[in-house]
């Protein structure tokens, strides 16, 4: 069995005291990391910043598809082009 690898980081006092009630903090931030793993940009991996091979593999995805906003939600989305022309 693996040992479990302990890794810290520092908050500010607000967070510290918002999670001050928290009965299980580790729980609470594995879950906290793991969800925002799950929700994270699959082709930047959540840092916002595409790598120049990543640019141009986006630029020739770009040219047949587009960024819409859903009319019942208002989330952003991705269309496929290609599906319009049949």
């Amino acid at each position: 069995m693996r040992r479990a690898e302990v890794i810290t980081f520092k908050v500010d006092e607000e967070l510290a005291q918002a999670m001050s009630h928290i009965e299980n903090r580790s729980a609470f931030i594995r879950q906290a990391i793991l969800a925002a793993l799950g929700n994270s940009c699959p082709l930047c991996g959540g840092n916002g910043i595409l790598s120049g091979s990543q640019l141009s593999h986006w630029q020739e995805f770009a040219e047949h598809h587009r960024v819409q906003e859903c009319g019942s939600c208002h989330e952003l989305h991705l269309v496929c082009e290609h599906d319009a022309q049949g």
